[in-house]
């Protein structure tokens, strides 16, 4: 664990520049003590490591001298695919070897080039996470991505909307969807997929499994999105919207009501459209249309007009004053 450190920090000097041991321990997550040790250790070595004292100071190396010593491991190559979502690689457990391998590439990059990368990395981030809500807590995802990375059956204790159950699975791969996990799996010869978030206990099992050749896993599951899509939204509504319902269309139902918003109506008279809306279940709808407020009004179908009045009514007669 000490030599690759010890490498990192040399990565470091050799990448950046100057750096200060502050800055140095606050990149390796250690203290500024251990940084001390480890700059002499680097000079026992051989390696010509300068300290330069005064507000201006700090550690760095010689001009010219560079290390070879940036082969990547095999973990820290699998991580590099998780390059634009560090938490994502965090979460897996790569966290640290992700680090290790963009300073390993860092360093093996043509002069210029290296600089040109950090300043990308600077200005550029994905952020995976969905907005307004806390991040989803997995903490039996390293597990799953364990049995998925060397396909060893995975048993698992699994949260249901209607029940627990125990599960043995051969887990084909993991999804990020909005800041939320879901495992691609076979179970009793079917493909589902899970919610990492809803696994209460995971067990990775000693028996190996054959991931089918050729699966394609962005492919699977652009294709399970859409049928989730088409089977959640089982009928349509027709809505007059003021501009503002408009605007809000796409915030309330997402890529459908983007897509319902596009092609809405001419205003009328009063600058209302209407537009046709993909809605689920009736109950479903009704309570997302009032979503919407007063900035919209249910024309059909008449069952879901006249589920929007009862509610209406309803909250209505509970606001009367006095209030209770």
């Amino acid at each position: 664990m000490r030599a690759d450190r010890l490498l990192s920090l040399l990565l470091l000097l050799q990448n950046r520049g100057r750096m200060t041991a502050p800055e140095l321990a606050a990149e390796l997550e250690v203290s500024v003590r251990t940084v001390y040790r480890d700059v002499e250790a680097l000079g026992a070595a051989g390696v010509p490591v300068r300290a330069d004292r005064g507000p201006d100071g700090g550690y760095s190396l010689l001009d010219g001298y560079r290390t070879r010593l940036t082969g990547l491991t095999e973990d820290e190559a699998g991580s590099l695919a998780l390059a634009t979502v560090p938490g994502a690689a965090a979460e897996l457990g790569l966290g640290a070897d992700l680090a290790a391998a963009r300073l390993k590439l860092e360093a093996a990059l043509p002069a210029g080039l290296g600089d040109r990368a950090r300043r990308v990395g600077e200005r550029f981030h994905l952020d995976a996470d969905g907005w307004f809500r806390d991040p989803e807590p997995v903490p039996h995802l390293p597990a799953v991505a364990d049995g998925v990375w060397r396909q060893r059956l995975l048993r698992v204790h699994y949260r249901r909307w209607k029940g627990e159950v125990r599960r043995d699975l051969e887990p084909w791969g993991l999804v990020l969807k909005s800041g939320i996990w879901y495992l691609v799996a076979r179970c009793d010869g079917d493909v589902r997929t899970y919610r990492v978030g809803r696994i209460l206990a995971a067990e990775v099992l000693p028996e190996r499994f054959e991931r089918p050749a050729g699966f394609d896993l962005a492919g699977h599951w652009e294709r399970s999105a859409r049928r989730l899509e088409d089977a959640r939204l089982r009928g349509e509504a027709l809505l007059r919207l003021s501009p503002a319902g408009l605007a809000l269309l796409p915030v309330k139902f997402g890529a459908a009501g983007r897509r319902a918003a596009e092609g809405a109506g001419a205003p009328d008279a009063e600058g209302w459209v209407t537009v046709t809306l993909p809605v689920e279940a009736l109950k479903v709808a009704a309570h997302d249309v009032l979503g919407l407020g007063a900035e919209a009004e249910v024309l059909g179908p008449e069952e879901l007009r006249a589920a929007v009045a009862e509610i209406v009514s309803a909250l209505a007669a509970r606001y009367q004053p006095p209030y209770t």
